[in-house]
C-alpha cells in the first residue's frame, strides 16, 4: 500500500465514529495544504516577513484600502 493511502486510512481512522463526509473531506483538504505548504518550504518557496508586508502594503493600495 502506498504511504499517501496509508496516512489517509490513518487520519479517518482517528476521527471520531459520527464524523461526517463533509468532515473528512475537510481533514483531507487541510492535510492536503499543509503537506503542500511544507513542500514549499524544503524547497524554497518562502517569503521573510518584510517581503509579505510589502506585497499586502501593494495589495491593499490596490484595492484601495
Amino acid at each position: 500500500m502506498k504511504q499517501e493511502k496509508r496516512e489517509v486510512l490513518d487520519l479517518i481512522r482517528r476521527l471520531p465514529g459520527d464524523v461526517t463526509t463533509a468532515d473528512i473531506m475537510e481533514e483531507l483538504y487541510f492535510k492536503t495544504q499543509v503537506d503542500k505548504g511544507l513542500r514549499d518550504v524544503a524547497e524554497g518557496r518562502v517569503l521573510t516577513h518584510e517581503e509579505l508586508k510589502k506585497r499586502m502594503a501593494k495589495w491593499r493600495k490596490s484595492v484601495g484600502r
